[in-house]
């Protein structure tokens, strides 16, 4: 059974690392800017960790093939499904994006429920409702819930039900390293990243040249090594050890430093609606470890 510890320091990560990979829209318009444009902007955000990580893929490529289902299964999904959600914020307006893929709290949760036979406590319902209503108002969505009419929106959609099935599987092999966890997890991004920027799903995809992808290596590698890495692995290590809702809910720290990182250097819109919205967000990701801190305390002896 996880500590208390294990699983604040687990809530904690799971949030700096929303706050994070809510930057990443920037590193993304700039290679946009040099000439990488499309999916392989995805391609490149997996295939360059990956190539980055090849030693430690030496030293474990014979644990990861003896790993088997139970270790490639939840890498896949993870993998599917984020790819899934970068390739609709290319295909689709941002706020779109966004809304389908963070309903992926209520399907973690429901899955979870059916799945690891986890109980659904109001707390969780409370927490869920906080968030998804502070991301109604920030994208100033008064009537809801936007229907997937395009591409774009069926694979924000799609991205939040399949990263909600990666997150119950983690849970449920939460046995595993984390290491090989991310080393997979980069290996079959790759894979379907490449799949996707083959398919003539949208439009012809450039292939970048290797003089464009060189010049962005001097700011592009530090990016990898802070923004893309330790957030993959701190969220992947979360996952083993949180309950699938309640880390979809604490990544949706993502939205508030998107809203609040556009209105700075975007030029977006900042004001009263994206406060209260970034602070419901904030409001639902303390609602649950806040209101459990008595029971997950150990006590004295």
């Amino acid at each position: 059974m996880h500590t208390f510890h294990n699983h604040n320091l687990a809530a904690t990560l799971v949030a700096i690392s929303g706050l994070v990979w809510g930057l990443l829209w920037i590193p993304l318009r700039a290679l946009d800017d040099a000439g990488i444009n499309g999916l392989w902007t995805v391609v490149t955000f997996y295939t360059l960790p990956m190539m980055m990580l090849t030693p430690f893929y030496l030293l474990r490529w014979r644990v990861i093939i003896k790993g088997g289902i139970s270790l490639h299964l939840p890498c896949l999904l993870a993998g599917l499904g984020l790819v899934l959600y970068a390739g609709a914020l290319l295909y689709t307006q941002v706020i779109n994006a966004m809304l389908l893929y963070y309903l992926t709290p209520l399907w973690s949760t429901l899955l979870a429920r059916y799945i690891l036979g986890e109980r659904i406590f109001f707390d969780r319902w409370i927490s869920m409702l906080l968030a998804f209503v502070g991301m109604l108002v920030i994208f100033k969505i008064d009537a809801g819930l936007p229907l997937p009419k395009h591409i774009g929106d069926w694979m924000g959609f799609a991205s939040g039900i399949v990263w909600a099935f990666a997150a119950v599987y983690m849970k449920k092999g939460q046995e595993q390293n984390t290491m090989d966890v991310t080393l997979c997890y980069f290996l079959w991004g790759s894979l379907f990243a490449f799949i996707m920027a083959q398919l003539p799903i949208i439009a012809v995809q450039k292939l970048p040249t290797f003089a464009q992808l060189y010049k962005t290596l001097p700011w592009l590698i530090p990016v990898i090594i802070l923004l893309i890495i330790p957030p993959a692995m701190a969220v992947l290590w979360g996952a083993k050890v949180l309950s699938p809702g309640l880390l979809g809910i604490l990544f949706m720290t993502e939205i508030s430093t998107g809203s609040l990182s556009t209105a700075l250097w975007a030029n977006e819109p900042f004001g009263l609606r994206e406060i209260l919205g970034i602070t419901l967000i904030s409001l639902a990701g303390l609602w649950e470890p806040l209101r459990n801190w008595k029971e997950l305390k150990p006590k004295p002896p």
